[in-house]
């Protein structure tokens, strides 16, 4: 399929994946905060951008988009403010910390931590040029312009993404009842998540 050094491309991808970024708080606030089951949507819908980073290369979007200087612009402050408004949120919300039963309810619907997680991937631009600098190191020259090698790598990466996120979600989602059992730490949990989102997004935003 045009893939030269699967292996090598295998083992950096793992200690990419495993490496701390938005990512990785993104699905540990969740966790830890709403419990497994949105740790477990938010880890689907960080991966689902990742396939969606993935097309994009393989069609040539990425190189447009690290070749336009307004269309990378647009897309950096739009994930920049996105991650400022959920860091915003976050600072102010209670609702995690609720009792069970009103939590349920609250929460009732995950797909929310899906599509959370999908856009906080997808409208990140550094993922987008990682990508075009990163798979293309393990792809045979003659096949560059080919979109199958992209798209093997990149379902690759995927589920390496989604085994690493759901260890941690799995980890972290044992924290969740000691949080929800002392509502203080719970309301400095909120506080710190939500200053971190807002950091990452000004960061993006600077970049």
């Amino acid at each position: 399929m045009g893939i030269e050094n699967f292996f090598g491309f295998f083992i950096t991808a793992v200690f990419f994946t495993m490496t701390p970024g938005i990512d990785t708080a993104f699905v540990l606030n969740k966790s830890i905060g709403q419990g497994r089951k949105s740790g477990i949507y938010a880890t689907f819908g960080i991966n689902a951008g990742v396939l969606t980073h993935t097309l994009f290369a393989a069609l040539g979007l990425s190189v447009l988009l690290s070749k336009s200087e307004y269309g990378f612009t647009i897309i950096k402050f739009a994930g920049a403010i996105y991650l400022i408004y959920l860091g915003f949120v976050k600072f102010r919300n209670r609702e995690d910390f609720l009792p069970n039963e009103t939590k349920n309810k609250v929460h009732k619907d995950k797909k929310n931590d899906f599509w959370s997680g999908f856009l906080t991937n997808t409208l990140n631009p550094k993922v987008a040029l990682f990508f075009l600098a990163f798979f293309p190191q393990f792809i045979n020259p003659t096949q560059i312009e080919n979109p199958m090698p992209f798209i093997a790598l990149g379902i690759t990466y995927a589920l390496i993404g989604v085994l690493w996120y759901l260890l941690l979600t799995i980890f972290a989602s044992a924290f969740s009842q000691k949080f929800e059992n002392n509502p203080r730490a719970g309301f400095w949990l909120n506080k710190l998540s939500g200053i971190v989102f807002i950091v990452i997004g000004i960061k993006i935003a600077l970049t």
